[in-house]
């Protein structure tokens, strides 16, 4: 059973994040489905900090829908811009995977306590940054997919291995994508 939603998670987050290159509202639908799957997945793999990210990007896949819809100026579509603060993430990210790995550590069976803890704050900060549209979410994407693709590797999930393997590539496709639409946007406006 835990294949069969393995596969049926890769090839709905395949989808997502495919949509959301392209800027595309369909994302946040498939997105939705995908999540679903694998707080199973990751239960019954003993990754609990990427079952409990998964329960939050329930919520999440809503809220960045609303927001990609009705989130721009004037509850317009919302635009891609620059990422602010970025040493701030970066030190949010770190100080909470310590907090998170060392509850898991010490409070459950968890697999690879520290490592999962990362790659579920950093999806954290990811997905917040990519709600709100901002370029450098995909840079955040990036270094998720590496670090998820030994984790998951290791647990023998080898469908989300090559879906995270898959990730990587259109995270790296996403990015120049996104850059590519900003400065073209910018350069409008500046005409304007």
């Amino acid at each position: 059973m835990n294949t069969t939603l393995e596969i049926f998670g890769t090839v709905f987050g395949f989808l997502a994040v495919y949509f959301t290159i392209k800027e595309n509202i369909l994302c946040w639908y498939f997105g939705l489905v995908q999540v679903i799957v694998y707080c199973f997945v990751f239960y019954t793999s003993k990754l609990y900090s990427d079952m409990i990210l998964h329960v939050i990007y329930i919520f999440l896949q809503i809220f960045g829908w609303y927001n990609w819809k009705y989130g721009g100026d004037n509850k317009s579509t919302l635009r891609i811009t620059l990422i602010t603060k970025a040493a701030l993430w970066i030190v949010l990210t770190f100080i909470s995977t310590l907090i998170l790995g060392y509850f898991m550590q010490t409070k459950t069976d968890a697999s690879f306590p520290y490592p999962d803890a990362f790659i579920t704050i950093a999806s954290l900060v990811a997905q917040y940054l990519m709600i709100k549209k901002v370029l450098g979410s995909w840079i955040f994407w990036i270094v998720v997919d590496v670090a998820a693709i030994f984790v998951y590797f290791y647990k023998s999930l080898y469908f989300t291995t090559g879906l995270y393997f898959l990730f990587l590539i259109m995270a790296i496709i996403g990015y120049l994508q996104w850059k590519k639409a900003y400065k073209e946007e910018f350069a409008y406006e500046r005409q304007a």
